[in-house]
């Protein structure tokens, strides 16, 4: 069986972008010594998860979209109503509200400030 090994942010403005998931997540990022990309830690090896990486655009952002159409991470929150306050306190915009995964947990999706669409779950059995 394939696993997934790394995801990929792509950004118009790099910083910006580093800025935002370094303060919603908690994530670190190091400059690659080569070219302009960025590695992203997500937390420790000894956590389950996937380290990802940053890089500039190479094309035009996506478009405004209602939902997701594309290859799309889900990141594992605490708090999810904390974090979507923090998502749109940092220049992200909700896409889709919050929802119940009967006996799995809250999910909802967001846009980064570069309209990269990303989504945050809350772990919780009880939801329904």
């Amino acid at each position: 069986m394939s696993r997934a090994m790394l995801f990929e942010i792509h950004a118009s403005n790099p910083q910006s972008l580093i800025d935002f998931y370094s303060n919603l997540f908690g994530w670190s990022f190091s400059k690659f010594p080569v070219g302009e990309y960025w590695t992203i830690n997500t937390g420790p090896d000894s956590q389950p998860g996937i380290n990802g990486g940053l890089l500039p655009r190479p094309a035009p952002a996506p478009g405004p979209m209602a939902s997701p159409n594309a290859f799309v991470i889900t990141v594992d929150v605490d708090n999810l109503n904390a974090s979507m306050t923090k998502v749109q306190g940092g220049g992200g915009m909700l896409c889709v509200p919050k929802m119940a995964i009967p006996g799995i947990g809250w999910l909802a999706y967001f846009k980064d400030p570069d309209g990269n669409i990303f989504g945050m779950m809350q772990m919780d059995a009880s939801a329904a």
